[in-house]
């Protein structure tokens, strides 16, 4: 359970940025350079990579050198972890949400605001 948590808190941790969410927007379209990566942020490469790196050590994406050009991507089931838990918080909810429908369709006349009006 302690690496699961401690690997979701990474997954989060590295999405908490705005720049490293739209770079994971990009990747999600295929790999791409650095350089391609870069060009829309008008930010530096050295601080495109910095944030490469988090994404990286959160297991979001991989890289792959060829030559002189590192070529990033998502990686397989990158962000399960993270969807796996927010679908868990929301289950409970919907659950709650679905069980006061039931109870309002089953007697609506009792379940009246007290400022409506009949008609």
């Amino acid at each position: 359970m302690v690496k699961y948590e401690e690997r979701l808190d990474r997954v989060f941790r590295a999405l908490a940025d705005g720049t490293r969410r739209a770079l994971v927007e990009r990747l999600a379209m295929g790999p791409a350079s650095v350089t391609e990566l870069a060009e829309p942020h008008g930010m530096s490469l050295p601080a495109i990579v910095q944030h490469l790196k988090v994404l990286e050590e959160a297991g979001i994406v991989t890289s792959e050198k060829v030559g002189r050009v590192r070529t990033y991507q998502l990686a397989p089931d990158a962000l399960s972890v993270a969807g796996e838990w927010v679908g868990r918080q929301r289950l409970p909810a919907e659950q709650r949400l679905d069980r006061l429908d039931v109870l309002l369709a089953a007697d609506p006349g009792t379940h009246r605001r007290p400022d409506s009006k009949e008609s």
